[in-house]
Formats: structure tokens, C-alpha cells, sequence
């Protein structure tokens, strides 16, 4: 529906600039229809071919995501492209169709650029103005649409807070208790501990140290290794500096997570492989894991439709998200931009 209502919009913008223009030099030049006229076709389709170039492909890919040599380059190119466009319409296509053309026979090419280069800037401009708006209009709507969902993440965490304080505080008890009878013992409950600490934690703008995040996953894997003891075979391998970089919190275990549910943990030979690698503000995340035949739960228990909506949340246009099931290897990798 909203791609109609866009296409609705400029098949109106178009049909009223160019009915404008074709009335005014009626008004200004009052003479019947000749073929002479259909000069003004091509020139509206050398201006439209100039304006969804900048307006489909050249803001989007490049202003949006501030690549400037890239977006100099595709803006000098516009008016060529108007200009070629036109020749080849105007003095070669309608030479062969209707035997007449534009420009007279003698005219040098080099005149021909002067005088069509500038004809392209203005719609150039308008095509900037048009996608920045447009640009605004989905920003803000998305922001609204996260706003809500933040405001409803806020009443769930508030509605479920007494029931993490209450087991962070058994567990400091548990702690306490099982301290004497068992080090082992005590130790994964203070882990434990360690990680509700860490999902109760908050910040204004819901971002956590990287350390901060790398120190969970270590956690989540110590306890299952507890639980499988010496059974259980897992690589994590770190790359890179941690210090300084802020990511968003929690938004890295659901895929270790969803690793230990579905995969095979016990065999040496094909460990789940933990790769993280951080270089200057940028973060590969890579979990590999063989998948286990016999499981009978086929759900992903997070849910990639709710992982990529987180992301495309908090990262809009700043990750790559590539998820890899050939039937016996699961593979997720993500690359996060500018954390």
C-alpha cells in the first residue's frame, strides 16, 4: 500500500510539472502541434532518467551512509547522464525514426555538453530535496515506532523486576550457603549471580561496555560447562581490543544460546565455535555449531524474525546479519558498524 501511495505521488508530481511546462510555452509560444514537439518527451525522459538515478540509487547508497568520494563522483555524473541520454534521443534515435533532429547537422559535440550540462542540476537539487524529506518522514516513524516499543519493553521489565531482584538476592543467599559444602558449587552460583546483576543492569541509552558483554557470554558457557562437565567442547576465541566500545546489552547470547539448544556440545571433533573479533568501533560475531539430528524441538527458541528487529532497532543500516543451514552446519554471523 505505501509503495502505491509513493508511485501515486510521483506520477502526479511528473504529470503537473510537465503539464506546467507544456502550458506554459503554449501560453508563451502559441502555434500547433508539430513533430517537433515530441523534443519535449525526450527531454522529460532524460530529466527523469537524471532524477531516479540521484533519487534510487545515488542518495540512498551513498548520502545516507556518508561515503562522499563515492557520492561526488555519482553527482558528476548525473549531468552526463542527462546529456547522453538526450543525445542519443534527439540526435541519433529520432534522426533515424522521424528524420529530424534538435540540434543542426554541424553541431560539435563540445557545444552539445555546454549546452545540456547545466540543464541537469535542477532536477538533481529536486530529487535531493524530494529523498531528504521522504528520508525524514521514515526516520521519524520509525523513531515513533521505536519509542513504543520501548515504552512497552519498560512496562514488561517493570512488571517482571521484583521477580529477578528476588532470585539475584536467593542467589547471594545460596551463595553464602553452599560457600562451605561445595567451592565448585558456590562458584557457578556466583556466576549466576554475576549474569542477573548483568540483565538487571540499565543504562540511559540501554548500551553496556563490550568487556561487560564478552564477560556474560564467558559466563553462560562456564555454567554449561558445569552442567556437562567434561563432555562439553566450545571455542570461544577473542580478537581484537574489548576496552572502550559500548554495544548494546544482551544482544549477542541469543545466538550462543540458540548454539547450545540446537547443537552438538560432546563431540571434540566439531566444537561450537565462538568468534568474536573487534576492530576499531567495528564487531564480527561468528557462532558455528554442528546441528543435532535427534532434536525434536524445531523452534530457534529466540526467534530470527525478533533478533532482526531488534537489530534493525538499534542498528539501523549498521549490521549485516547472515544466518547459513545446509542441514547438518548452523552458522549466524553478525557485523555490527559503528558501535
Amino acid at each position: 500500500m505505501r509503495n502505491r501511495k509513493m508511485v501515486l505521488y510521483h506520477v502526479l508530481a511528473w504529470s503537473l510539472y510537465i503539464g506546467y511546462s507544456l502550458l506554459e510555452d503554449y501560453i508563451m509560444s502559441p502555434k500547433p502541434f508539430t513533430w517537433y514537439r515530441l523534443l519535449y518527451l525526450t527531454y522529460f525522459i532524460s530529466l527523469a532518467l537524471t532524477f531516479y538515478f540521484c533519487y534510487s540509487f545515488v542518495y540512498p547508497r551513498f548520502l545516507k551512509r556518508e561515503k562522499v568520494l563515492q557520492l561526488v563522483l555519482c553527482l558528476l555524473f548525473a549531468p552526463f547522464l542527462f546529456t547522453f541520454t538526450r543525445y542519443f534521443l534527439e540526435e541519433m534515435m529520432y534522426p533515424f525514426l522521424f528524420g529530424f533532429r534538435n540540434y543542426g547537422v554541424n553541431t560539435t559535440f563540445t557545444y552539445y555538453l555546454t549546452d545540456n550540462l547545466f540543464r541537469a542540476f535542477p532536477m538533481m537539487a529536486i530529487s535531493a530535496v524530494v529523498w531528504n524529506v521522504q528520508d525524514a518522514f521514515q526516520k521519524e516513524k520509525e523513531y515513533k515506532t521505536l519509542r513504543a516499543e520501548k515504552t512497552q519493553a519498560e512496562l514488561a521489565f517493570l512488571k517482571s523486576q521484583v521477580n529477578p531482584h528476588f532470585l539475584y538476592n536467593t542467589l547471594n543467599y545460596l551463595y553464602a550457603q553452599a560457600y562451605p559444602v561445595s567451592e565448585k558449587l558456590a562458584d557457578a552460583i556466583l556466576k549466576l549471580s554475576d549474569m542477573m546483576r548483568y540483565m538487571l543492569h540499565d543504562s540511559p541509552d540501554g548500551k553496556v561496555e563490550l568487556q561487560k558483554e564478552v564477560e556474560y557470554l564467558r559466563s553462560f558457557i562456564d555454567i554449561f560447562r558445569l552442567r556437562f562437565e567434561d563432555r562439553f567442547f566450545v571455542d570461544f576465541n577473542l580478537e581484537g581490543q574489548v576496552n572502550g566500545q559500548r554495544i548494546s546489552s544482551l544482544v549477542l547470547i541469543p545466538f550462543v544460546e540458540n548454539a547450545f539448544k540446537h547443537g552438538v556440545a560432546d563431540d571434540p571433533a566439531s566444537p561450537i565455535k565462538i568468534d568474536l573479533k573487534a576492530t576499531g568501533q567495528d564487531l564480527f560475531f561468528t557462532v558455528t555449531n554442528r546441528i543435532h539430528q535427534s532434536q525434536k524441538d524445531q523452534t530457534t527458541g529466540i526467534g530470527l524474525t525478533n533478533i532482526r528487529r531488534r537489530l534493525e532497532l538499534l542498528y539501523p543500516d549498521r549490521h549485516k546479519l547472515t544466518v547459513q543451514n545446509d542441514g547438518s552446519v548452523h552458522q549466524a554471523s553478525l557485523k555490527l558498524r559503528n558501535l
